[in-house]
C-alpha cells in the first residue's frame, strides 16, 4: 500500500474533488447502454460507459460539447453543464442507419469514421455473439468483407484486396503482431487469438503503412481484446461471463470464462478458453475429389494405407487449444491511465491436412506424417496513456511490448529415400516493440504523430531421428540465427477546410536492418559466405480528402503507397516447398511497394437504407517473389537426398489488383431488415516466363447477405454466403501445379467451383443475465472448398452457446 501512495504523488496525481457519474440508457427500454462514448476536444478527453451503462465525466467538466455515439443510436451533442441539467442521465434513440461510429485503427485514435478518407469495417462484440464464430479467422469470414482461406483446420489466412500472408498486418491491442518469418505462403498465427476476449474487430482496408509500417500493403486487421472496467461508487464492479458452445460439425467443445473487477483507480480482468475440435465432416452434395477416401497409419512398424470408412470425414484434422489473458489497469487520475496486458495461446500439435492428401504418380501418399507442431504465442505489454494540454501533444500514448512465438514442422515421407526419417525443425521468435504516439489539435488543424522500434531475434532449429534405429539424422535448419530491426518515425496531417471537406495527409520514415548467421547450414549448403547483413530504408505516404454535404452522405478518395521490408523469411529460408525444388538464401533484397489509389462513398436514405461502396486499384512493384537462382554458378543441388531445382525469394515480378465492394442496408417494418455484402477483386502478376497470370491471392467474387429480425429478447439472421468460380484458364500457374485441392473440370483440368451456403443464427435473452445462441450453418449441407484452400469447409453443422452474465 506503501508503495501505490508514493507511486500516486511522484505522478503529482493527488487530487481533490468527487466524481460525477453519467448512466447512458436505451429511451425505449430503459437498457443501461455498454460502450457508448463520450468525446470532447476541449478539454481533450475521450472516456466509455461500463456494463452498466457509467462513465465518469470529470475530467470533461466544463466542455461545451461532448459527442455521445453507440453504433446503431441516434449520435447525441451536449454541454457537460447540460448533462448535469439532466440530473447525469442521457437517453439514446435507436437509429440503425449511421454513417457515425467511432473507430481507432485509421490513426491509432478514437475517430468518427467520417472523417477517415479510406474504408474501414468493424465487427461488433454484439454481432460477434449472434454469429458466433469458431476461432478469429472464422470472426472474420463472418463480415462477408474478408476472405478466408484454410490448409487445415487449426488454420486461417485472410485475402483482404487480392493481399494476404505477409502483405497483411495484424495488431492485437494496438502491438504488431507480425514477426520477421512471416511467410508468403499461407499463416495460420490469427488463430492464437481468442475470439471470446475481443471486445472490437476492425479492418483498415488498402495500405495503412503511414500508420503501421512494414506489411501494410492490403489492409491492417486491429483487434481490442477485453478492458478492465472501473468502478464509478467506492464499491467493486464485479462482472464477466460463462460461455459453453459446441459444433456438431466437428464435435467441438469449448468453454469460456472472464471476470473482470473494478475499483475507482484499480481494475483487472482475467480470461480463459479451452477449446477441443474434432476431426472436420465435409457435406454431401459436392465434387467427389474432395472426398478423404484414406488416411496413413503404421501398423506393426509399417505404414499403411487405410481407407476411410466415412470419406466425408477429414481425417486427421482435430487439435485442441488454450488462451489465456489477464489485464490489469491502473488510472490515478483523468489524465494517466496504465494498463499491463499478459496473453497466452497454446494449441496441440495438428496435421497440415493439404500435404496428407497430397499423391505420387503411383498412387500412393507422399508423407506419413506433416504436422505442425504446438504453436505457442506470448505476449507482455504496458501501454501509458495521458492526457493533458502542451505545446507538443494533447494526447499520448506508449506501448512496450514483447512477444514470444514458437511454432514447428514435423514431417516423414511415406515412401522414398526419407520414409524412415522423422523431421522437426522449429522456429522461435522473441518479438521486442515500443510505439509512441501523439495526437495534438490545433485549431483546425489536427497532427498525428509517432516514433516506433522493433527487434525480432529469430532462432531456427532442427533435429531428425531414423523412427526404425532411433539413430539421429542431421538435417538443416528452415532459418539462419538472424535479427531484423526497423526504426521509424512517421505524421499524419489532417484540416478541416470546413465542416464540409477535411483534408488528410501522411509520411513515413523506416529504416530496417537484418543480419543473418549461416554458420549451422554450410554442413548441408555449399555457400561461400557465412553471415548475410541487409540494411536499407523505406519512404511512403499518403493524400485524402473527404467531403460530407450533410450527416447522411459522405464522399472521400484516398491515395497512398505501402511497402513490405524483406523479412527473415525472404533471405534465409531454406525448404524444398515442392518435390525436386528447394528454396535458398538470397541477401539482394529491397522493400517492395505498392501504389493504391480508391473513392469511397456513404449515404443513408431517411431512415430506412444505407449504401456504401469502395472502388480501388492497387499497383505492386519489385514484388518479392520466388524465381529460378544459381548458387556458385549451379541451378541444381542435392537436398535431402534429392537433386532439386535451385529457387530464391527476389525482387521480380509486378502485380496489379483492382476491385470494389459494396453494400446495402434497408430497414423494414416489424423489425426486419436486409444487410448484403459484394466483393469483386481480378488481379494480375507477373510470372518467371514473364508471361501474366491470375493473382494467386485475390479471391474469386464474395459475399454474404442477411435477413435480420430483432425484437426485445430475441435476434435472428438467415443468411446467404456465397464465392465464385475460378476457371482453370483464370487459375494462377502456382495455383495449377496444386491439382490435389482442387475440383476437376469437364477437360479433367483443376479449378475451383462457385459455392454458396444457407445459415441460420437466433439469439433469445431468457433473463438479463442468461442468453442462448443456436444456428444451423451450411443447412443445404454442400461440400465445397474456398479457393486455395486445402481444407473442405464443414457440412451441415448445428451450433448451441450457452451464455451466462454476471
Amino acid at each position: 500500500m506503501e508503495k501505490i501512495i508514493i507511486l500516486w504523488l511522484l505522478l503529482g496525481v493527488y487530487s481533490i474533488g468527487h466524481t460525477q457519474v453519467v448512466t447512458v440508457k436505451d429511451k425505449e427500454t430503459s437498457r443501461p447502454l455498454e460502450l457508448v462514448s463520450l468525446a470532447s476536444n476541449n478539454p481533450k478527453v475521450f472516456v466509455m460507459t461500463n456494463v452498466r451503462g457509467q462513465a465518469d465525466i470529470s475530467a470533461l467538466k466544463g466542455a461545451e460539447l461532448i459527442e455521445i455515439r453507440l453504433l446503431g443510436y441516434q449520435t447525441v451533442k451536449m454541454s457537460y453543464a447540460a448533462i448535469i441539467e439532466a440530473e447525469l442521465t442521457i437517453l439514446l434513440n435507436t437509429e440503425d442507419m449511421s454513417l457515425d461510429e467511432i473507430v481507432v485503427s485509421a490513426t491509432r485514435w478514437n475517430q468518427s469514421r467520417r472523417d477517415i478518407p479510406g474504408k474501414i469495417t468493424a465487427v461488433t462484440a454484439k454481432e460477434v455473439a449472434l454469429l458466433n464464430p469458431q476461432t478469429a479467422a472464422d470472426l472474420l469470414g463472418a463480415s462477408g468483407e474478408v476472405f478466408i482461406q484454410k490448409s487445415q483446420q487449426g488454420g486461417g489466412s485472410p485475402m483482404i484486396r487480392g493481399f494476404s500472408t505477409n502483405r497483411l498486418l495484424y495488431t492485437i491491442d494496438g502491438v504488431r503482431m507480425n514477426t520477421a518469418i512471416f511467410r508468403g505462403g499461407n499463416i495460420q498465427n490469427i488463430i492464437s487469438l481468442d475470439p471470446f476476449a475481443i471486445e472490437g474487430t476492425e479492418v483498415l482496408f488498402g495500405p495503412g503503412s503511414v500508420i503501421y509500417g512494414s506489411d501494410a500493403i492490403g489492409g491492417v486487421m486491429s483487434f481490442q481484446t477485453l478492458t478492465p472496467s472501473f468502478s464509478t461508487s467506492d464499491k467493486p464492479l464485479v462482472t464477466g461471463k460463462v460461455v459453453m458452445r459446441h459444433s456438431s460439425a466437428n464435435n467441438e467443445k469449448t468453454g469460456h470464462f472472464d471476470i473482470d473487477i473494478g475499483w475507482e483507480k484499480w481494475a483487472a480482468v482475467t480470461s480463459f478458453t479451452s477449446s477441443d475440435f474434432g476431426d472436420l465432416k465435409m457435406g454431401s452434395k459436392g465434387p467427389d475429389e474432395y472426398l478423404k477416401t484414406f488416411y496413413v497409419q503404421r501398423i506393426d512398424g509399417v505404414d499403411r494405407v487405410v481407407a476411410n470408412d466415412n470419406p466425408k470425414i477429414q481425417r486427421p484434422t482435430g487439435y485442441a487449444q488454450i488462451n489465456m489473458m489477464q489485464k490489469v489497469r491502473f488510472k490515478p487520475n483523468e489524465k494517466w491511465d496504465f494498463q499491463y496486458g499478459f496473453h497466452y495461446s497454446e494449441t496441440s500439435e495438428y496435421s497440415r491436412y493439404d500435404r496428407l492428401i497430397e499423391v505420387l504418380p503411383n498412387g500412393l501418399p507422399r508423407s506419413a506424417v506433416w504436422n505442425y507442431g504446438p504453436q505457442k504465442w506470448m505476449m507482455n505489454h504496458l501501454t501509458i496513456a495521458h492526457t493533458g494540454k502542451s505545446i507538443l501533444y494533447d494526447r499520448f500514448n506508449i506501448r512496450v511490448a514483447q512477444q514470444y512465438f514458437e511454432e514447428s514442422r514435423i514431417d516423414r515421407n511415406f515412401s522414398g529415400g526419407q520414409r524412415f526419417r522423422l523431421r522437426n525443425q522449429m522456429e522461435q521468435v522473441n518479438a521486442y516493440s515500443i510505439n509512441a504516439d501523439f495526437e495534438k489539435l490545433k485549431g483546425s488543424h489536427k497532427f498525428f504523430y509517432g516514433l516506433e522500434a522493433i527487434r525480432n531475434e529469430v532462432m531456427s532449429s532442427a533435429s531428425a531421428t531414423n523412427i526404425q534405429t532411433g539413430a539421429a539424422i542431421p538435417v538443416s535448419p528452415r532459418y539462419p540465427g538472424s535479427t531484423w530491426d526497423s526504426y521509424s518515425a512517421y505524421l499524419n496531417y489532417q484540416y478541416r477546410v470546413s465542416e464540409k471537406v477535411l483534408l488528410q495527409s501522411g509520411v513515413r520514415y523506416s529504416h530496417y536492418l537484418i543480419q543473418a548467421d549461416f554458420s549451422q547450414h554450410l554442413a548441408f549448403f555449399p555457400f561461400d559466405f557465412t553471415t548475410v547483413e541487409v540494411n536499407n530504408n523505406a519512404v511512403n505516404g499518403s493524400v485524402g480528402v473527404v467531403y460530407t454535404p450533410s450527416e447522411k452522405w459522405t464522399v472521400s478518395a484516398n491515395a497512398s503507397t505501402g511497402f513490405r521490408a524483406p523479412n527473415v523469411d525472404d533471405i534465409g529460408k531454406m525448404f524444398d516447398f515442392q518435390a525436386g525444388s528447394v528454396i535458398v538464401p538470397n541477401s539482394q533484397l529491397a522493400a517492395e511497394y505498392a501504389y493504391n489509389g480508391e473513392i469511397n462513398l456513404a449515404k443513408v436514405f431517411g431512415k430506412v437504407a444505407k449504401i456504401d461502396f469502395s472502388g480501388f486499384y492497387t499497383q505492386l512493384d519489385n514484388a518479392l517473389v520466388r524465381r529460378a537462382f544459381q548458387v556458385s554458378g549451379q541451378d541444381s543441388m542435392l537436398y535431402n537426398g534429392e537433386m532439386s531445382q535451385i529457387f530464391a525469394i527476389q525482387n521480380a515480378a509486378f502485380a496489379n489488383v483492382y476491385g470494389f465492394h459494396a453494400g446495402i442496408e434497408v430497414k423494414l417494418p416489424a423489425g426486419f431488415g436486409i444487410v448484403s455484402k459484394f466483393n469483386y477483386q481480378l488481379g494480375v502478376e507477373e510470372m518467371e516466363d514473364g508471361t501474366i497470370s491470375r493473382s494467386r491471392h485475390a479471391a474469386p467474387w464474395y459475399g454474404v447477405t442477411r435477413l435480420t429480425y430483432k425484437a426485445d429478447k430475441l435476434t435472428m439472421q438467415l443468411y446467404l454466403m456465397y464465392s465464385g468460380e475460378v476457371s482453370y484458364e483464370n487459375l494462377n500457374e502456382e495455383e495449377r501445379q496444386k491439382p490435389i485441392i482442387y475440383a476437376k473440370d469437364e477437360k479433367g483440368n483443376p479449378y475451383s467451383p462457385g459455392w454458396y451456403t444457407f445459415n441460420y443464427k437466433v439469439m433469445y435473452q431468457f433473463v438479463e443475465n442468461f442468453s442462448v445462441s443456436a444456428g444451423l450453418e451450411n443447412i443445404t449441407d454442400q461440400r465445397y472448398r474456398p479457393y486455395s484452400s486445402g481444407l473442405v469447409a464443414a457440412g451441415r453443422n448445428f451450433v448451441l452457446s450457452l451464455r451466462a452474465n454476471f
